[in-house]
């Protein structure tokens, strides 16, 4: 697939760029002062326990909440002033399931062809391309019903990439899906990001994901950035404050240091447990 060629931005600048990200849900402050940088075409996770902000930080960045204080950018243009020159650069993959069971494959990356204002004349084109990338093919003309929960999210993908996005934005995209689904999901990422040069920002639990595919990540705890490196590198720095003589500690280590004690009080609301239980089911 190939970038829209009026997509605007500066190639030179962050392809995201939050500096004193705040919102609040009443008393609750989700995200708390955000200061966060993604570079162009880099594989970025945001990694965190269940309340951590993330997701509200990514509904900012997609222009979907609006940024009560601080500033968000994307490739140069601000998330609030220029809502749809954002939306435009972005494609965007929800942590709750998108597409239409009652549409067949195509007919939901068709409908996303739409809503993201792809022209009709190359409307057909785009949605073979974003269906070909995630290997839909075969099963472009069958209900989304009968697919498998991997080839949902592969169907949730080539939603996302029917409007040639510089900016793919994926909240929790294997949520619920076996080790196999979930590899592959991941290669036809990698595939497509490899084919088009796209920047790649993912919020996951799975610190095997994000040690394995994220360039960098920022372990995020609390509405704020708590570290911020290359896997290695947080690695590194925990085995260094530990001792040189202690085992290499893994991701995982790391996010328990970061998230400490407070992972308890920080996990969500019930509504948060319900949505991520539905969309493990659906597409387990």
């Amino acid at each position: 697939m190939t970038r829209n060629a009026t997509d605007g931005g500066d190639p030179a600048v962050d392809a995201v760029t939050c500096a004193g990200l705040r919102y609040s849900f009443g008393e609750t402050h989700a995200v708390d002062g955000l200061d966060l940088s993604v570079r162009d075409g880099e594989v970025f996770g945001l990694l965190g326990p269940n309340g951590a902000g993330k997701t509200t930080a990514i509904r900012c960045i997609t222009t979907l909440l609006p940024v009560p204080a601080g500033k968000v950018s994307v490739f140069g243009h601000d998330a609030t002033r220029e809502r749809m020159a954002v939306r435009r650069l972005l494609g965007y993959v929800p942590q709750q399931l998108s597409a239409d069971a009652g549409l067949t494959g195509r007919e939901n990356v068709a409908l996303f062809a739409r809503v993201f204002d792809v022209s009709r004349r190359e409307r057909a084109r785009r949605v073979e391309q974003a269906l070909e990338a995630v290997d839909l093919t075969a099963a472009a003309d069958r209900l989304a019903r009968t697919y498998s929960g991997g080839m949902v999210r592969r169907l949730e993908l080539a939603q996302a990439l029917v409007s040639a996005p510089r900016l793919l934005m994926l909240d929790e995209p294997t949520i619920g899906l076996d080790p196999i689904a979930r590899t592959n999901v991941w290669e036809h990422i990698n595939a497509v990001r490899a084919a088009t040069g796209m920047t790649v920002l993912v919020t996951t639990h799975y610190m095997d994901e994000a040690d394995q595919y994220c360039d960098r990540v920022a372990l995020m705890h609390r509405g704020r950035v708590r570290a911020l490196g290359t896997p290695d590198e947080l690695r590194t720095g925990l085995r260094e404050r530990l001792g040189t003589e202690s085992p290499l500690p893994t991701l995982e280590d790391v996010f328990r240091d970061v998230a400490g004690s407070g992972l308890d009080d920080q996990s969500g609301d019930f509504r948060d447990v319900r949505s991520t239980r539905r969309t493990a089911s659906r597409v387990g």
